[in-house]
């Protein structure tokens, strides 16, 4: 048992898996900063400091907490359009500068010969 289940720890996919965690923590940690220590006092600031929080009805002797709920939705919106911006910025780098005036790839022999082929079963057709 003990071989079987350091062969399937051992495997990539999970030492990958593992890292991936640690990593998203870590970086769920950057993302809760960013949106609670610098976008949302920006956000408070342009909605006039309203805080949602305290929003709430009595329902019998129930409180329906549902600024909480707006709060979140808000949080939600802040953090995903955040992620979108970084993400979108990170894949900017990442691509390539495409080349205007770069000529088409040669063809091959084979993709010559293919190409007569083509031709000649279309007269062929006809």
């Amino acid at each position: 048992m003990w071989k079987e289940f350091r062969a399937f720890i051992s495997r990539g996919n999970v030492m990958e898996l593992a890292v991936a965690v640690v990593i998203g923590a870590a970086f769920g940690t950057i993302v809760n900063s960013l949106v609670n220590d610098m976008i949302m006092p920006l956000v408070g600031i342009i909605i006039g400091g309203i805080d949602f929080t305290g929003l709430k009805v009595q329902v019998g002797r129930a409180e329906l907490l549902y600024g909480n709920f707006i709060q979140a939705v808000v949080n939600f919106l802040v953090i995903a359009a955040s992620l979108f911006l970084i993400i979108r910025g990170v894949n900017a780098m990442q691509r390539k500068p495409e080349k205007a005036d770069a000529a088409p790839p040669k063809a091959s022999n084979e993709e010559k010969l293919l190409g007569e082929i083509r031709d000649l079963l279309k007269k062929q057709t006809r």
